[in-house]
C-alpha cells in the first residue's frame, strides 16, 4: 500500500504524516518496524531490501520515504517496481513537503495507484475556519476583529500561526481572544511587511515604499536590520528569477532551497523585474550597506536613497 502526501502547505502535510505514524503505533506498539528513508542518503536497493527482511513480531512495516523526486535513478527504479509496492501489505508513505512536479511519469503513476492527498495553501475562508477550529481545540474562542488582525499579521504561514494560537490560548486560558490581545502578543511579520515594500517598489510606488519603511523606523526597528530584510527578499527574487528560465514551477523550491511559501509569494513579483535589474538592485543594497557601516552616510538617509534609486 502506498500513500502520497505532497503540496506547499508543509504544516498540514506534516500533521497528516504524524497522524498516520501515530495511528500505526497504536496498532503496532513495538515501533520497531517504523522506518525512515531519505533518497538523499539511501538508494533504491536500501529501500527495497526492507521488504525482503521478515518483520519482527509479524507486524506490518511503515516506511516513510522522503525526497523521492530528487533522485533520477531512484525515481526510475521506483517506477519499475511500483505495481509490486502497491500490492504489499506493508505501508509506504511517499512524503513531499513541497510542490511535486505533476508533469513527470512518477507523479502520474502515484496519482493512479496510491492514496493521494494534496496540501495546498488554505483559501482565506478556509484559513479562518482552520484558525477558529484550532482555538476551539484549546477551549478558547477568538472574535472576528481579532481573527482578521491575526491573519493580517501572520498570513497563511501555518507554522507561525500555530505558535501564535498557542501563545494566545495560553494567555487567555478559555476566554475570548480580542483584538487587543493580538496587538499585545503578536508582532507583525516584518518579512511580510518588507515584501509589501518591495511590491510597492515593483509597482513604481516609491512614496508608499518609503512610507512603509518609515513606519518601521518610527516603531524603533533597526535600519540595518530593515536593509538586511530588503537584501534577503531581493536575493530570493534573484534566485527564483534565475531558475524560472530552466525549471518548472514545482521544482523551484527544491532547487533554490527556499520554502515553498516564499517561492509562492515571490514568483509573481519576479515578473516585475528583469534579471539585470535584480542584479543591479542587489549591488546597490550591498553598496548602501557598506556606506552605512563605514560611516559614509547616515543609516536612514542611505535607506531613503536606496528606495529613490530603485
Amino acid at each position: 500500500m502506498i500513500y502520497f502526501l505532497y503540496g506547499p502547505d508543509s504544516y498540514r502535510s506534516k500533521q497528516k504524516l504524524l497522524e498516520i505514524i501515530e495511528g500505526y503505533k497504536k496498532v503496532h506498539k513495538s515501533g520497531l518496524n517504523l522506518i525512515y528513508i531519505d533518497t538523499k542518503e539511501s538508494d533504491f536497493k536500501d529501500f527495497y531490501s526492507n521488504f525482503k527482511i521478515a518483520p519482527m513480531f509479524t507486524e506490518k512495516k511503515l516506511i516513510i520515504l522522503r525526497n523521492i523526486f530528487e533522485s533520477k535513478k531512484f525515481k526510475e527504479d521506483f517506477l519499475e517496481n511500483i505495481e509490486g509496492l502497491e500490492k504489499l501489505k506493508d505501508i509506504v508513505v511517499v512524503y513531499e513537503d513541497c510542490e511535486a512536479d505533476q508533469r513527470i511519469k512518477l507523479f502520474k503513476s502515484l496519482q493512479k495507484g496510491a492514496t493521494c492527498q494534496e496540501f495546498d495553501y488554505l483559501s482565506p475562508a478556509a484559513l479562518k475556519k482552520w484558525i477558529s477550529q484550532e482555538f476551539e481545540n484549546r477551549n478558547t474562542k477568538i472574535n472576528l476583529d481579532a481573527l482578521d488582525l491575526l491573519i493580517n499579521f501572520v498570513k497563511n504561514n501555518l507554522w507561525q500561526m500555530a505558535n501564535e494560537i498557542n501563545k494566545l490560548s495560553n494567555y487567555r486560558k478559555g476566554e475570548i481572544i480580542r483584538k487587543g490581545d493580538v496587538e499585545l502578543l503578536v508582532k507583525p511579520n516584518l518579512e511580510n511587511d518588507i515584501f509589501k515594500t518591495i511590491d510597492a517598489l515593483a509597482s513604481k510606488n516609491k512614496k508608499l515604499a518609503l512610507s512603509l519603511l518609515h513606519k518601521h523606523l518610527d516603531n524603533g526597528d533597526n535600519t540595518l536590520y530593515l536593509l538586511s530584510m530588503i537584501a534577503y527578499q531581493f536575493r530570493n527574487l534573484l534566485s527564483i528569477k534565475e531558475l524560472q528560465a530552466t525549471q518548472p514551477y514545482g521544482m523551484i523550491a527544491k532547487k533554490s532551497g527556499l520554502h515553498p511559501f516564499v517561492v509562492q509569494k515571490s514568483f509573481y513579483l519576479c515578473n516585475q523585474f528583469t534579471i539585470e535589474q535584480l542584479k543591479k538592485i542587489y549591488q546597490k543594497i550591498f553598496q548602501v550597506d557598506s556606506d552605512i557601516k563605514t560611516g559614509k552616510i547616515e543609516a536612514e538617509t542611505g535607506l531613503d536613497l536606496l528606495v529613490a534609486e530603485i
